[in-house]
């Protein structure tokens, strides 16, 4: 008979790797709300300063394409200690860093631990729980996925309130120093390691298609939607992703095992999960910005008012897993959703005229309805793929996370500063860009109802 419970060591594991994810994505979000204060500083634009932020995603998205070779190589101690000293080094150049050039570099470096951290918690998580508690630890990934980029605003705000932006990263370096050595002897492998080779021609090739297509969206803000920069992203992108498909079926060593597309219910759960990725990390950068630039509300303001939505769905996320072990996925799924449309929906009507206590009211629909969509998608996508693929699908889930979190900040940035002339003042044309981002937000909530509906119509169990 199966164990309902998991040994003590092994919670001290899972808790260890899940803060060090926690606070990985914590900082992913952060330095949102100082992006006006950087633009003045060191003299750069929006479309430029959200690469703190976008370039730290794609970063994290090409480092969890390798998570399956990672997880096959390398011990989880091993991975769990490189995940804190890049965390570590990163920090310590990112508040030292004398130009933004040197703090993108710090931030980039930072991001590997992220890119470690969330599928190695995911992997922990799956290998050493009952089948029975999948749901409610998956769903406490979930947390951390969910809560941590929505908290990042409000850690940010409190930071540069108390100092500047630098304590964000003086303020985190401890942390991770005591998480390195709380964890350090907790991690035990399950799995044996092997000496696999890995496929750089596939990985390049990934690599080209991710940052092409990022380069092309982001010059929608200088260049318009039929420049050769934006075209020419897409065209180099989409063709890299066509190169490695072809690479990839003739090789037995797949950095992304395409055949895991051939479950609907795997591959319609995917497309739902990362256009809620795409949206929540969107709307994370968009709405402290929107704050401090349309409102004229400071950068601890624009941080604190989405600290409600995060505190309420960080109390009810477990059970929102609670409610796919006892009562299947689709309820969950479909009440989250609706109530993640409705808050869209109000955001993009108001979205010219939203003051701070509206955007808070809404983010906490928005959240909630998100958080409950989102950990139970995740989980009822991988309990329909075989054991043996898991750590496969898993990095598929987070590369598609990751990336759809910097499609979601490029996008959403271009369209806050797309409206441009008119005799408009900055503050009224960010306002009707914002509402431009948040009728996008609403049409892909109505677009993964369908994504859903083909979710359930395949699956034969709803478990």
């Amino acid at each position: 008979m199966e164990p309902q419970k998991v040994a003590g060591k092994r919670l001290v594991a899972i808790a260890a790797v899940a803060l060090m994810a926690f606070i990985g994505i914590l900082v992913e979000t952060s330095m949102n709300v100082t992006f006006p204060t950087l633009m003045r500083t060191m003299h750069v634009s929006l479309s430029t300063v959200q690469w703190i932020t976008t370039g730290y995603l794609l970063t994290v998205a090409l480092l969890m394409i390798t998570s399956a070779f990672l997880k096959q190589r390398f011990t989880n101690r091993q991975l769990f200690t490189a995940g804190a000293l890049l965390f570590i080094l990163g920090d310590l150049i990112g508040a030292l860093a004398p130009n933004f050039w040197i703090l993108l570099l710090g931030r980039l470096i930072q991001s590997g631990c992220a890119g470690i951290a969330i599928p190695l918690m995911i992997n922990v998580i799956v290998e050493s729980v009952p089948r029975s508690r999948l749901g409610f630890y998956m769903g406490m990934s979930s947390l951390i996925l969910m809560i941590a980029p929505a908290s990042g605003p409000t850690f940010g705000g409190l930071m540069v309130a108390l100092a500047n932006w630098r304590l964000i990263f003086w303020a985190t370096l401890p942390v991770e120093i005591l998480i390195l050595i709380f964890g350090w002897n907790a991690l035990e492998q399950y799995t044996p390691t092997k000496a696999v080779k890995f496929d750089w021609r596939q990985f390049a090739l990934l690599a080209v298609a991710f940052v092409a297509i990022m380069l092309g969206v982001n010059s929608l803000t200088t260049a318009g939607w039929l420049s050769w920069q934006f075209l020419g992203g897409l065209v180099l992108g989409i063709g890299a992703l066509g190169a490695y498909v072809q690479v990839a079926k003739h090789s037995d060593k797949q950095l992304l095992k395409l055949e895991i597309f051939r479950n609907p219910i795997f591959t319609y759960s995917f497309f739902a999960y990362v256009i809620l990725q795409f949206c929540n990390i969107g709307i994370n950068f968009a709405l402290p910005n929107y704050a401090q630039i349309v409102v004229g509300a400071t950068s601890l303001i624009g941080g604190l008012m989405l600290l409600p939505g995060s505190l309420i769905t960080a109390f009810l996320q477990p059970w929102f897993g609670h409610l796919l072990d006892e009562h299947g996925a689709k309820l969950p799924i479909m009440l989250g959703s609706s109530l993640f449309l409705l808050a869209a929906l109000g955001f993009t009507l108001w979205g010219q005229r939203l003051t701070v206590i509206m955007i808070a009211g809404l983010y906490i629909v928005f959240s909630i309805g998100r958080s409950m969509a989102f950990s139970n998608t995740m989980t009822n996508g991988l309990k329909e793929v075989d054991l043996s693929q898991r750590a496969d699908a898993n990095a598929i889930y987070n590369t598609g996370q990751q990336f759809a979190g910097s499609l979601g900040t490029t996008i959403l940035a271009a369209l806050m500063s797309s409206v441009k002339g008119g005799g408009l003042s900055y503050a009224a044309a960010t306002a009707r860009g914002s509402q431009l981002a948040f009728g996008l937000i609403a049409l892909l909530g109505i677009i993964n109802f369908g994504f859903y509906f083909v979710v359930f119509k395949h699956q034969k169990q709803d478990a």
